[in-house]
């Protein structure tokens, strides 16, 4: 986005030139108009020189206010790495968080302005750095949905992201705006497995691969998607798409590129950007990137979706994940023989979550922010209600109900008139604060804009559904109302329910109807919940509207203990 001083600076830089280009012209053709108009020599040749001298001080005067504008807060930082070095920088699932979280001691999210500043210094440290996106980057903050991901676009231009993977989450407003982030923002939104069912080619809004050139080097990056995406977005948004095997797709794009079939000509290396998830516990990396290590002709993959830091190798392989909402960057380092041949790939993974009150915040980066911020203020500042202690709700909370899903739950269960309330654990994005509550927050909370849909369903289908939550290694952990739950945590997956019954203590009937609340995402598929045996469905209200009512009308809201679910393995 520009503001008015840089078109200002523009304009004086294009009026400069026309100026010089007139004034040289004059001078080479000795215009004959100064004889003609018996314009003394002396003058004309001393006007010349004024007009030469200034128009060459606004050429640089140009010049220099556009370099200080963006640049000078970077003016002293040196290039440090070898010329042979390329470095590529991932920050992946930042889910829209363009504010910093200032919370002492708990504000991890660096924002915008600092995610570009700790870019443009890595960019002057080593000239020969790609800046790289794993997807899932704009939907899941206020400021971010309800501008269609506005202020992350112009962030991601200002940090020169070149290629972006395609996550789940950038299917929730449909494809519709896929064209107008990567204008927006400047990139190339790639990936290999994500094929138009009618035309049975790879989507037209995204390219399978595309190779970067950078300090004289080429590097090849393959866009994958996750092949579950189908399941992780709402059906609608996705009917018309096949996300086909990655490692399949990886393998058929490495072998074209390592034939020299490129526009470009052979890489000197190729690297998988992906939104396929990983894990790591001590050496030892997990998850479905892991198969990507199979793909032969494949240097590296850079990982996303399971919002963890990873940074290690398998079976030789570099696999690199950079936590989430801009609290990490990861580098992976290339460094290249005098044949351009790579000799090593290095993985690391920056948490500047830990020291980003020393990076250098952008400027500009912090006037759009603010711009947007201001603009929204009057509607996601409203007050609404008052939490009298915090609701939490983690990703790595396992085996159990959050305080926050504990009460969303419930909320959707009295509205419904329903026995039983089922909704996905990762449809509640973060924990609810102590203290006043705004209308951001239930936006923040719940971003989607999904709604209750009513129906019957068979104590069998139910318990199904509840035991498909319960440490769940693919999803945030399932929450619920009207039920109370004993399992056993070392049966397998999906087989842990060992007694289930209504809160009055009443066991569940496998062959009763009950009447069921859920959201529209799960109804319809989403995290791979099977409610395909439901009878007499009717879709009623928004959920965050519902939620938000729901805290209008008590004013104030406390998180109760939950002590409706227990394993009985411990």
């Amino acid at each position: 986005m520009e503001d008015n001083m840089e078109v200002k600076i523009k304009n004086d830089f294009y009026l400069s030139k026309i100026l010089a280009f007139f004034v040289i012209l004059m001078y080479t053709l000795k215009i004959r108009s100064v004889s003609m108009l018996k314009i003394n020599k002396k003058l004309f040749t001393l006007t010349g020189f004024v007009m030469m001298i200034a128009v060459f001080s606004m050429l640089f005067s140009s010049c220099e206010t556009d370099s200080n504008s963006s640049n000078e807060q970077y003016a002293s930082i040196e290039a440090k790495a070898p010329s042979n070095q390329v470095d590529i920088l991932l920050f992946n699932d930042f889910h829209g968080n363009v504010a910093e979280d200032t919370r002492p001691g708990k504000g991890k999210n660096a924002g915008m302005a600092k995610m570009i500043g700790y870019v443009k210094t890595a960019g002057r440290e080593n000239p020969n750095t790609i800046v790289v996106a794993g997807g899932d980057n704009y939907q899941g903050t206020a400021i971010s949905n309800l501008t269609y991901g506005a202020p992350v676009s112009a962030m991601m231009r200002a940090m020169n992201v070149t290629v972006s993977a395609v996550g789940n989450h950038e299917f929730d407003w449909g494809v519709k705006h896929m064209t107008k982030w990567q204008k927006d923002g400047n990139f190339t939104f790639l990936a290999a497995n994500i094929v138009d069912k009618t035309t049975k080619k790879p989507v037209t809004w995204a390219k399978p691969y595309m190779i970067i050139a950078k300090g004289g080097y080429k590097i090849a990056f393959i866009g994958l998607a996750h092949p579950d995406t189908v399941t992780l977005t709402s059906a609608e948004h996705v009917s018309g798409l096949e996300f086909t095997d990655p490692v399949m797709a990886g393998q058929e794009w490495v072998d074209y590129l390592l034939a020299g079939k490129a526009r470009e000509g052979k890489p000197d290396a190729i690297i998988a950007l992906t939104h396929i998830d990983s894990d790591q516990k001590d050496d030892a990396i997990s998850g479905n990137a892991v198969k990507l290590a199979e793909i032969k002709g494949l240097h590296a993959v850079l990982s996303a979706h399971s919002h963890r830091t990873v940074s290690g190798t398998v079976n030789g392989m570099p696999v690199l994940q950079a936590y989430c909402y801009g609290r990490a960057v990861g580098k992976l380092s290339l460094t290249f023989g005098e044949n351009k041949e790579l000799v090593k790939c290095e993985p690391v993974v920056d948490e500047i979550w830990k020291t980003k009150s020393d990076i250098i915040e952008d400027e500009k980066g912090k006037a759009v922010h603010e711009k947007y911020e201001a603009e929204l203020k009057p509607i996601m500042g409203e007050v609404i209600g008052t939490a009298e202690g915090e609701f939490t709700h983690e990703r790595s909370d396992k085996g159990s109900n959050t305080l926050l899903g504990a009460w969303a739950a419930e909320v959707q269960r009295q509205l419904g008139k329903a026995d039983i309330a089922i909704q996905n654990g990762g449809g509640l994005r973060r924990t609810l604060a102590a203290g006043n509550i705004t209308v951001g927050d239930l936006y923040e909370i719940m971003p989607f804009d999904n709604y209750l849909v009513v129906f019957d369903l068979s104590g069998a289908e139910i318990k199904k559904a509840i035991d498909h939550g319960i440490n769940n290694p693919n999803i945030t952990d399932g929450q619920f109302a009207g039920l109370r739950v004993e399992y056993d945590g070392r049966k397998p997956f999906e087989s842990r329910i060992t007694k289930i019954t209504l809160m009055d203590g009443t066991p569940l009937d496998m062959n009763k109807t009950y009447k069921v609340v859920v959201n529209s995402f799960m109804f319809t598929g989403g995290d791979a919940y099977d409610f395909s045996k439901a009878m007499n469905a009717a879709e009623s209200v928004s959920i965050r509207d519902a939620l938000i009512d729901a805290i209008k009308k008590a004013k104030t809201i406390t998180p109760k203990p939950v002590d409706y679910i227990k394993d009985i393995s411990k």
